[in-house]
């Protein structure tokens, strides 16, 4: 099943949980799927991301590790904090993956690195403490001054 035919299609919830969705990177030598619906999906205004990206935020989606697999390529990986590892496209510099040490059976990915991102839409932005003061943000959404409740990202 791909994800237009599932976003377009009936709706089916349960069709939606358990579709693949593939992604990648800008030249095309990384690519992943993921074989479920992410957990959460977010916006990030902390400087760490805007730094990592180049971008004034940051969308991510939550999976567990063994949803998302690499169809091909490697990453190169940096740790940007004592407790978090990203990752990016070796050739290409891609942002692709966020990992926290203290979640280590979870991984997250940059929205916009999926081939259907609008299939995601976010239902939250943290770290609005961080945020460049000319960023709108999206008064629709959850806003969290640091990390959510939940802590996902």
């Amino acid at each position: 099943m791909n994800a237009s035919a599932t976003v377009t299609g009936s709706g089916d919830a349960v069709a939606l949980a358990n579709a693949r969705f593939e992604g990648g990177c800008l030249c095309r030598a990384f690519r992943y799927r993921i074989d479920r619906r992410p957990d959460s999906s977010s916006v990030c205004h902390c400087r760490s991301c805007r730094l990592a990206s180049g971008a004034p935020c940051v969308g991510w989606l939550v999976v567990d590790r063994a949803h998302f697999k690499v169809l091909s390529g490697r990453l190169t990986t940096f740790r940007s904090s004592p407790p978090v590892v990203r990752g990016f496209c070796e050739r290409c510099g891609t942002p692709v993956t966020y990992e926290h040490d203290d979640s280590p059976q979870r991984i997250e990915f940059t929205t916009a690195t999926l081939d259907r991102p609008e299939a995601f839409p976010p239902s939250r932005e943290i770290w609005l403490s961080e945020k460049i003061p000319w960023t709108a943000t999206d008064p629709r959404l959850d806003h969290f001054p640091h990390e959510s409740a939940d802590a996902d990202r």
